[in-house]
């Protein structure tokens, strides 16, 4: 096995302020970055906090920013970097520090408490039954492992703290597409419009489909194509499409 000295910068501080921290740390084959903070830690900087559980990419804890790029930290490998690169790590930028690389990641807490759950249909229990393509779509958003990346990166969050009360963000758009996609959610009949809710209540209109989220996903989720952009075309169409809005006036008077 072998090793070599890295060059890091570590953003250290909390609520009042902090900057950026100069080290030398020892690299060895096949290590994450994780493996370094948890280095630094031992060795340099015990009181350095980070978060962190699984260490495997599936908790979503470890997310921070290496040199300005969403990543969670314990899927980054360090032999993506040059053994001569300086890398900076930084705690994600959208949201409040609360001490070096842990920010408080409560907003999307409360976006996702703003979601109507799903709806179950008036049948009878076990009764459900789905086809497996009728579910192909909404099944690849369960794979998200909530690291908030796409959140960190959406510029709509990022860039304007302004725009966070009216503004759900992607991660949780995507959660609306996902039951709006769902083939047994029957909010529609118990009077809940997931499509004018995301446009009025979620802030979907704000979304200009940049594909930031889905280029840092660590699931390789279609977050853009296959969530955003179809449920902005279901709300143009409820609200636009004159076939639409006929059918639909139909349906009530039925």
């Amino acid at each position: 096995m072998s090793s070599y000295e890295a060059r890091f910068k570590v953003w250290r501080g909390d609520v009042k302020g902090g900057g950026l921290k100069d080290f030398e740390v020892e690299v060895n084959d096949g290590e994450v970055v994780l493996d370094i903070i948890h280095r630094l830690q031992a060795t340099q900087a015990s009181d350095l906090a980070v978060r962190w559980n699984c260490k495997a990419g599936k908790c979503g804890s470890c997310s921070a920013e290496i040199n300005g790029r969403p990543r969670l930290l314990c899927m980054t490998r360090m032999s993506v970097f040059s053994r001569e690169e300086t890398i900076t790590v930084t705690p994600l930028r959208a949201f409040p520090v609360i001490r070096d690389l842990v920010t408080d990641v409560g907003f999307n807490y409360t976006k996702a408490r703003e979601i109507p759950s799903f709806v179950p249909p008036d049948l009878e229990p076990g009764k459900y039954r789905m086809q497996q393509e009728d579910v192909d779509r909404p099944q690849e958003f369960r794979k998200c492992i909530e690291c908030f990346l796409c959140q960190d990166t959406c510029h709509v969050v990022r860039d304007h703290e302004e725009n966070k009360p009216a503004f759900a963000g992607p991660r949780f758009l995507m959660r609306v597409a996902e039951l709006d996609m769902h083939p047994l959610d029957a909010a529609a009949e118990s009077g809940l419009d997931r499509k004018r809710t995301a446009q009025d209540e979620h802030g979907l209109g704000y979304c200009n489909i940049t594909k930031c989220c889905t280029e840092v996903c660590p699931e390789g989720i279609k977050i853009t194509d296959n969530a955003l952009i179809p449920l902005k075309e279901r709300a143009v169409d409820r609200k636009y499409d004159p076939l639409v809005w006929l059918g639909s006036k139909i349906r009530r008077r039925t």
